[in-house]
């Protein structure tokens, strides 16, 4: 049932109220126990990694939340005011000449993989290709402007990186989009993300994106919190020495720096920053942690199965993984 549909079919349902306990009264309940057990909280809390594991995981959350709900709100709006055959002849009939135009379109969105989930769901709602909106959605957080001024700020004295990101992470989504129409399968993707949503001429759109927004936010945002849990656990606990072994093996370091930023799971419009404290590492395993990481990280593949279906997510997350990597090796290889 679309959005549209479900406002309708509220409107109609009659009868006395039901007893419904919702995840915002579960909340409530456990913000009501923790405030009366407060103080033994603090005192079974009270280890240094907890605290630190509790301050990255906040960090995480709030560093992604605003482009989480600049996301909903964005497709909520193409829910609500944006018509489905208006996108269709936005885009070249073909789905393999569509493909490299989402990517270039990535530009226009100044947000992070957070808010891409949303928008490409909304995008096959609407009736756009998968492949074109799973471009999309690996496109906008790598390729935007924000990313692209916050990697020329952290490498200012090598501004080919910012070169080099650019085209490895738009090719990564171009070859991505490609393989997904050669080999991808309808299927496998949740049903809920590929139910089409029709134009409904006398419908509140107010309604209907007040809905749509919120019943995106609520669905991304618990996975959110549960790729921000797998990293605050990984960047505490795991000993920084063991970084400081990969100097001078350029594979091993391609190899970590990958499996870090899935793991760490960053903004992409702040993992820059953190890209260049590795200074001890060549700029190629740098290049690949930049790429590797908007395109598919912990918090991104739990958006993703939530989004999409966790069949969709645990085929597409490993194929974007080692995709990222080689395209990132060989933009390193010939513009580094």
């Amino acid at each position: 049932m679309t959005i549209t549909g479900e406002i309708r079919s509220s409107k109609r349902r009659s009868g006395p109220p039901r007893l419904k306990i919702t995840s915002l009264e579960v909340l409530c309940g456990i913000l009501v126990l923790a405030l009366l057990f407060q103080s033994r909280l603090v005192d079974l809390l009270d280890v240094p990694k907890l605290r630190t594991a509790s301050t990255v995981f906040v960090a995480i959350c709030v560093q992604a939340m605003p482009f989480l709900v600049l996301g909903v709100l964005i497709s909520g709006a193409i829910a609500a005011f944006v018509p489905a055959s208006a996108l269709r002849k936005l885009l070249p009939s073909k789905t393999a000449l569509a493909v490299p135009v989402a990517g270039v379109a990535g530009v226009a969105l100044p947000g992070c993989e957070c808010a891409s989930v949303p928008v490409a769901r909304r995008l096959m709602q609407q009736g756009v290709a998968p492949a074109v909106a799973l471009t999309f959605l690996l496109a906008a957080p790598a390729v935007n402007p924000i990313v692209l001024v916050s990697t020329a700020v952290a490498f200012n004295d090598t501004p080919m990186m910012v070169v080099a990101r650019f085209v490895a992470s738009l090719l990564t989504a171009m070859v991505m989009g490609w393989l997904w129409v050669r080999f991808g399968k309808a299927e496998w993707i949740a049903e809920r993300a590929l139910a089409r949503m029709q134009d409904h001429p006398g419908t509140n759109k107010w309604a209907v994106f007040a809905e749509s927004a919120r019943h995106d936010l609520v669905d991304a945002g618990g996975f959110l919190v549960l790729g921000g849990l797998f990293a605050a656990a990984f960047k505490t606990f795991v000993p920084v020495a063991w970084m400081q072994t990969l100097s001078g093996q350029i594979v091993l370091g391609v190899l970590v720096m990958a499996f870090l930023a899935v793991i760490l799971a960053l903004c992409s419009e702040a993992d820059a920053f953190v890209a260049v404290a590795f200074s001890a590492l060549p700029l190629l395993p740098r290049l690949v942690f930049l790429v590797v990481g908007p395109a598919v990280d912990v918090k991104l593949i739990a958006l993703q199965a939530g989004a999409f279906g966790k069949s969709f997510a645990f085929r597409f997350a490993p194929a974007t993984f080692v995709v990222a990597i080689l395209c990132a090796v060989a933009t390193g290889v010939v513009l580094l």
